[in-house]
């Protein structure tokens, strides 16, 4: 077994699913998943990305041998930026197209970041509210100081 097919197996099995499971999720054949497993074969690069989300792992995690952290965690250039936004309190800004009437000149907080999502709280008319809105919606951030 190589490295990508020790990783696949050993967090397939950590997680409860079979080669046949396993298999049905990815839309391949038991075998496919058998000859990944044994290193045989690799995986499509196109089946990465779903082999990583439905084991729960980074693609680094599987395709480097240099990443140990099977969430890894590390945020780089805009990740680390706006995870640097989350709790904070901010106004935003909004592409011309894409301006948000319920957020139009209010403070909101940001409070989690998911994939191209955002949810922020922030205070309306009917008392505290939550919305999902997509960050590519989003043209600037401007926090707001305390005090």
């Amino acid at each position: 077994m190589n490295d990508l097919g020790n990783k696949i197996a050993r967090k397939r099995k950590d997680i409860g699913l079979t080669q046949i499971e396993f298999a049905e999720k990815l839309n391949v054949t038991r075998q496919t998943v058998s000859r990944w497993e044994a290193g045989t074969v690799m995986p499509d690069i196109d089946k990465i990305s779903d082999i990583a989300e439905i084991l729960e792992v980074s693609c680094d995690y599987l395709l480097r041998d240099d990443v140990t952290d099977e969430k890894d965690n590390t945020q780089k250039g805009v990740s680390r930026v706006l995870g640097a936004l989350k709790g904070k309190r901010v106004k935003l800004n909004f592409f011309e197209d894409e301006s948000d009437i319920d957020l139009y000149n209010k403070e909101c907080v940001i409070e989690d970041f998911e994939g191209n999502w955002m949810r922020i709280s922030f205070e309306s008319k009917k008392g505290s509210a939550e919305k999902l809105i997509p960050v590519s919606s989003v043209l600037s951030f401007e926090e707001v100081k305390e005090g």
